[in-house]
């Protein structure tokens, strides 16, 4: 059974289908109980479901990003994998960059080439690297310093000190450097379309400054997705 085989068979569909529906249960156990909870507070029933209304709608637009990081996965990593990864646990910035990580270091160019050869040995270490090793996050941070660090974070954000600001500035500002190495040691192709990324984050953010359009937010990171991708076909032509 080859590396295609594997990614679209019907075992890793039931698989991913039954893990989606029981995340899907625990939220809806929660938020039968939040909604609970809210009625026994006092607060009015129609409040409470405009809340949730308004909540699915802003939900909506983020998704976009996701989902264009969810056909840029499928189209190497079939259809269940990518759909689990960004349904549970994953973000579309961890799940490239691990899947690409893994597949260079089994000696592929990229995804594509991955795909292209239909190993199912590669196919397996893509699939280690992209949920084994995001647990060591999950054991060794959020678990023993987890609560700490939100009832910290919240602490701070209610205070009039400026120091959540300084915080989640912090937070960004080490991602960044985790991931920016990777970035710019690559190929010229990839160097280009991240300039090409950070470029079209600067104009949409001083846009927004411009003209006051605060909903242009949501779309930021999905916009950005949708230029850089296209910028990439224009590089590869032009770098090689």
């Amino acid at each position: 059974m080859g590396f295609k085989e594997i990614a679209s068979s019907p075992l890793l569909y039931g698989l991913v289908i039954v893990g989606i529906l029981m995340v899907a249960a625990y939220a809806a156990v929660f938020l039968k109980k939040a909604y609970g909870r809210c009625l026994a507070l006092g607060f009015d029933r129609k409040t409470v479901n405009g809340v949730i209304k308004s909540s699915l709608t802003f939900s909506v637009v983020p998704s976009i990003s996701i989902v264009i990081g969810f056909l840029t996965l499928s189209a190497a990593l079939g259809v269940p994998w990518p759909w689990w990864r960004l349904s549970v646990l994953g973000a579309v910035g961890y799940e490239l960059m691990a899947a690409d990580m893994a597949t260079k270091g089994m000696g592929y160019e990229s995804l594509a080439a991955m795909a292209q050869a239909n190993d199912p040995k590669v196919f397996g270490a893509v699939m280690f690297v992209m949920t084994i090793g995001i647990i060591g996050g999950l054991l060794f941070v959020l678990v023993p310093f987890g609560k700490k660090l939100t009832t910290g974070m919240m602490k701070a954000r209610k205070s009039t000190s400026t120091w959540g600001v300084v915080f989640s500035s912090c937070f960004m500002l080490t991602m960044v450097a985790v991931f920016l190495p990777l970035m710019v040691t690559g190929d010229p192709v990839q160097v280009a379309v991240l300039a090409t990324s950070a470029v079209v984050t600067v104009l949409l953010g001083l846009l927004i400054k411009v003209t006051k359009w605060a909903w242009l937010n949501d779309f930021v990171l999905a916009i950005t997705l949708i230029v850089s991708m296209v910028s990439a076909v224009g590089w590869n032509a032009l770098l090689h």
